[in-house]
């Protein structure tokens, strides 16, 4: 990430906006995203059971939201543990919000659990739950970045 997509975050002193916050979401979702689709693309194709694609896409979503974070701040210097550490802190409780509200959402939609890879209601069921997943998120991380905390760590290390 360049230093001009995170200028003007106060890292928890000043006013946070909303913008700030749908940043940072944005930021998360798109890891989440990855590893989301990804897992629910291997499960489906591979035919594992419900339960075993929500627990691959899961692991698949923090693995690829914290390799993005970690990707941005080893690149302003930090060693892979300090990295890692900082991804910890950054996107945890972010990731860990946006995965129950996403897999919550498709798991309620009738027939989605069982779309396969073909049908339009696995797509849409998909992009619907990241899309409210982001919507519910979104005022989390505005909370966490006033008070310094979630993706406001990453601030200091760009």
């Amino acid at each position: 990430m360049s230093g001009d997509e995170h200028a003007g975050h106060s890292g928890g002193h000043g006013a946070t906006t909303w913008s700030m916050a749908a940043q940072a979401t944005l930021h998360c979702l798109t890891g989440c995203a990855i590893g989301e689709v990804l897992g629910m693309v291997i499960g489906t194709a591979a035919g594992f059971h419900n339960a075993g694609t929500i627990v691959l896409s899961i692991v698949l979503a923090f693995i690829f939201g914290y390799a993005l974070t970690m990707r941005g701040v080893i690149k302003s210097g930090l060693s892979l543990g300090a990295a890692f550490k900082v991804a910890l802190a950054a996107d945890t409780v972010s990731i860990a919000v946006m995965e129950l509200i996403d897999n919550t959402v498709i798991v309620a939609i009738p027939g989605a659990m069982d779309a396969q890879l073909s049908d339009w209601l696995f797509w849409t069921a998909l992009l619907f739950s990241l899309a409210i997943a982001f919507v519910i998120t979104t005022p989390v991380n505005r909370w966490m970045i006033s008070r310094g905390l979630g993706h406001a760590v990453v601030h200091g290390h760009h």
